[in-house]
C-alpha cells in the first residue's frame, strides 16, 4: 500500500510544480522526497508528473491521485483530531473559510464570542470565494467553511445558519430614490453592478426573482462590495446588497439609498465541515453562535 509520506510528497508537488519547495513543505530534502515519489510510481504502476528541465507537470492519473490522496490526508487529520477528543481536549486550533461577502460582516461580531466560550482555541480566516473554500474543505486545508447556497459543496454536512435577504441600492438623485420599495421589473430594465465572476453573490443576485432575467452590467465587475457601494454612490448604476452587509454598516456614510426588493429570494448562509470530523457537536454550538449574533447585528 502506499504510505502517508508518499501521499503528503504527491501533493506537495501537486500544489507546487516544483520538486525544491514540494521537499520545503514536506520537510526533507529534494532526494528524498524524488526517490519517494519514483516508489510510489513504481507501486502503482502509473506515471505521476511529467518532469523536464523547465518545468513539472502531473500526469492526469497523477491529478486524479492526488486529489484522492489530499481527501486520505484529511480523514487522517480528523482521525488524530478524534484521538484528541476522546481524550477530553478539543483540538486547539480551526481553520475557517469564508466568503468575503459574510465573513467581514459577520466573524468580527462572532470571534470574541466564541473566544470567550473557548479561550485556547485559536481560530486561523481565510477569506476566500466559494469554489475555493470548498475544495479546500473536501480536502482537509480547512475544518469548516461560511457560505452561501445554493452551492454544490459534495457530501460535506451543512448546518443553516440563516436566510439573508437584499435591498436594492441606488444613487440618491436616481429616479427610484424618492420610491418606499423597488419591484423587479425596476431591476430588468437595468443592468446591475455585480461583483466579478466567481463570487457567488453575482449568481444569487441574478436569480434574486425567479422567472424575471436580470442582467449584469458587463462593462464593469467589482472585487468586493465597498467597490459596488461607491460605483453606486458615484450615480454609476444600481446593485444588490445583502441584508446582513447593511445591518453591519457596510453603505454607512455613503449617499445612496437603499430600497427594500418585496419577493427577493435570500441567498442561505450556512457552515459546512467534513462527515468525518469529531468536533461536529462544537461546531454546531459555534453555528448557534452564529446565528445568535446575524439576530443582533439585523435588529440593531
Amino acid at each position: 500500500m502506499p504510505s502517508l509520506r508518499q501521499l503528503r510528497f504527491l501533493t506537495a508537488l501537486a500544489d507546487t510544480l516544483n520538486f525544491s519547495r514540494a521537499a520545503e513543505v514536506c520537510n526533507v530534502t529534494q532526494p528524498t522526497l524524488s526517490t519517494g515519489l519514483k516508489e510510489l510510481e513504481g507501486r502503482l504502476g502509473v506515471a505521476l508528473a511529467e518532469r523536464t528541465r523547465q518545468s513539472v507537470m502531473l500526469t492526469p492519473a497523477g491529478e486524479d491521485i492526488a486529489a484522492r490522496a489530499r481527501r486520505i490526508l484529511a480523514e487522517v487529520k480528523d482521525i488524530e483530531a478524534a484521538a484528541r477528543q476522546h481524550s477530553g481536549a478539543f483540538q486547539n486550533e480551526v481553520r475557517l473559510g469564508a466568503i468575503p461577502t459574510v465573513g467581514p460582516f459577520l466573524l468580527p461580531r462572532a470571534l470574541p464570542r466564541i473566544r470567550r466560550r473557548w479561550p485556547e482555541l485559536r481560530i486561523f480566516l481565510r477569506e476566500e470565494l466559494t469554489e475555493s473554500l470548498a475544495a479546500g474543505l473536501a480536502e482537509g486545508r480547512l475544518d469548516i467553511i461560511l457560505v452561501a447556497l445554493p452551492h454544490d459543496l459534495g457530501d460535506a454536512v451543512v448546518e443553516p445558519l440563516f436566510s439573508d435577504g437584499y435591498q436594492l441600492a441606488v444613487s440618491k438623485s436616481h429616479l427610484l430614490a424618492a420610491r418606499g420599495a423597488a419591484a423587479p421589473e425596476d431591476l430588468s430594465r437595468t443592468p446591475l453592478l455585480l461583483l466579478e465572476r466567481g463570487h457567488c453573490l453575482q449568481r444569487h443576485a441574478l436569480s434574486a426573482f425567479p422567472g424575471i432575467e436580470l442582467r449584469a452590467d458587463d462593462t464593469f465587475a467589482a472585487t468586493s462590495l465597498p467597490t459596488l457601494i461607491s460605483m453606486v454612490e458615484e450615480g454609476l448604476g444600481i446593485t444588490l446588497l445583502p441584508d446582513l452587509a447593511i445591518a453591519a454598516g457596510a453603505s454607512r456614510g455613503h449617499e445612496i439609498a437603499l430600497l427594500p426588493l418585496p419577493g427577493a429570494c435570500p441567498r442561505r448562509v450556512v457552515l459546512a465541515w467534513r462527515p468525518g470530523s469529531p468536533h461536529a457537536a462544537a461546531f454546531r454550538q459555534i453555528s448557534a453562535l452564529f446565528r445568535e449574533v446575524h439576530a443582533a447585528t439585523i435588529s440593531a
